[in-house]
């Protein structure tokens, strides 16, 4: 998942039995995490609320992306831009193209971001989300529609304040369950 890192490189054999160990999410796990990012996506709010809420499929990618990059791949985030799209009634592929960028970069910075925690790895996720949205813009531009005013980029701040917990409850149900026969 995200791994600690080390400072004192001499760990006692408690110290070290004592790190959280995950099991890995199948794909029915990672499946239902994105038909609820869909589902939050979908959910309509007020005019004035709006321009503040993330993407949310796009910070479940970027997650799956960063912890198990074997496990989310292009077509599946083609898949669920095309579904925002047609949920949307956008420019069909504008999204795609968006959560397809996301992974691209997302694997080019996974090594980086896999080494800090969640807290550090917010900044990066919201310069990714903001590049995203950039695409979005341009792919809607070009197909004739007036750019958005400075407010359509609030939803990239709190995407990045929001990535923290986001990326605390996927991993949630990952960890390991203590052994009650143990000693």
């Amino acid at each position: 998942m995200n791994p600690k890192p080390i400072k004192n490189k001499n760990l006692s054999p408690d110290e070290y039995f004592g790190e959280d160990i995950y099991i890995p999410p199948s794909n029915g796990y990672i499946a239902i995490t994105l038909a609820i990012a869909l589902i939050l996506n979908f959910i309509p709010f007020h005019a004035n609320f709006v321009i503040f809420r993330p993407d949310f499929v796009a910070i479940v990618i970027i997650y799956w992306n960063i912890t198990h990059p074997h496990k989310m791949g292009m077509s599946i985030a083609f898949g669920m831009g095309l579904m925002m799209d047609v949920g949307n009634t956008g420019i069909l592929g504008q999204h795609a193209l968006a959560y397809c960028i996301v992974v691209y970069l997302t694997l080019i910075l996974g090594r980086r971001l896999r080494i800090f925690n969640s807290m550090q790895q917010a900044p990066q996720v919201g310069f990714i989300l903001l590049i995203m949205q950039i695409v979005t813009v341009l792919v809607a531009a070009s197909g004739g529609s007036d750019p958005p005013e400075w407010p359509y980029y609030f939803a990239t701040i709190t995407g990045s304040l929001l990535w923290a917990p986001i990326s605390l409850l996927l991993q949630a149900p990952l960890k390991q369950k203590s052994d009650p026969n143990a000693l």
